[in-house]
């Protein structure tokens, strides 16, 4: 059974056919001007993995939970279309969606590897952002990886459509530091959130995610002009401390917090600290323009 719509869900559609799914939570003082939070998850997860972020960040910003391309309730192009599965599309719809919302600026939260895809976005576009903020996000996805996560298939994109979305997680619910809860009970509700996606929406964007690479040596990190906060956790099977290490080198004035959490979901088991992070990182950043501006 597949769980309801958020009763603040909403939709953009794209002018490539698409539609997008987010949440929008805004309990700041309707009087005062107040800035907005994107966050974006990571492969297989969606908006709903974050609703115990909202209470400590929707006072203070306007948060807003989006679905990536075939996750969660966004559309994802059938096989046999003519959507152009490329970084530039995915960017696109980003900005799209803050055209569409009337958002000029916001503070991009990209986990795991949807913050690869802030990456991006901050390189491309960084006059959209006010921040960059990277929660346990690697710079690629290594063969390694890549094997781990095909479970035996031809690979990663062909386990995902063999197996499901459901069938895609209870193999990955099986490797050691995937869960960010130990409670049995989140297990069983992370199974069925996955299960919203579908296998075909997972595989397309894994033959995406396959390719993308924002190491140094291609060009995107170096060139960030945006404040930078890096949660970087220190038990991740998909990034490891050390690789948080040389991300903050890379990144001109970036600012790492290390979080010991129990994987690599340190967003959900070690997520009163991640948030704690973010919020001091945000405030910093409008302090320092208020003080500017006087």
């Amino acid at each position: 059974m597949i769980p309801p719509l958020d009763p603040h869900s909403q939709f953009v559609s794209h002018p490539n056919g698409q539609k997008t799914h987010y949440i929008v939570d805004d309990f700041t003082d309707p009087w005062k001007p107040s800035q907005a939070i994107l966050i974006q998850h990571g492969f297989a997860r969606h908006a709903a993995f974050w609703y115990h972020w909202i209470p400590a960040l929707s006072r203070h910003y306007r948060v807003i939970r989006r679905d990536l391309r075939g996750h969660g309730y966004s559309s994802y192009p059938e096989p046999e279309s003519d959507y152009d599965y490329s970084l530039e599309t995915i960017l696109d719809e980003i900005t799209d969606m803050l055209d569409q919302l009337g958002l000029e600026k916001v503070h991009f939260l990209g986990e795991s590897t949807g913050g690869m895809i802030g990456v991006a976005f901050a390189a491309r576009h960084p006059d959209r952002l006010h921040s960059l903020i990277l929660c346990a996000t690697p710079t690629h996805l290594p063969p390694s990886a890549q094997e781990m996560w095909a479970m035996g298939h031809k690979d990663w994109e062909t386990a995902c459509r063999t197996l499901g979305a459901r069938g895609f997680c209870e193999g990955l619910a099986k490797i050691p530091g995937v869960l960010g809860q130990p409670d049995p009970d989140y297990n069983t509700w992370w199974r069925e959130q996955v299960g919203v996606s579908s296998g075909e929406g997972l595989a397309s964007y894994a033959g995406f995610l396959s390719k993308l690479d924002v190491r140094p040596m291609h060009g995107l990190i170096n060139t960030l002009k945006v404040p930078v906060l890096i949660l970087a956790p220190t038990r991740s099977r998909n990034t490891s401390l050390d690789d948080q290490k040389q991300l903050n080198e890379a990144i001109t004035g970036s600012k790492m917090v290390v979080i010991d959490g129990l994987g690599h979901e340190i967003f959900v088991d070690k997520g009163e600290e991640c948030q704690e992070a973010v919020l001091e990182f945000a405030n910093s950043l409008e302090k320092q323009r208020t003080d500017e501006a006087c």
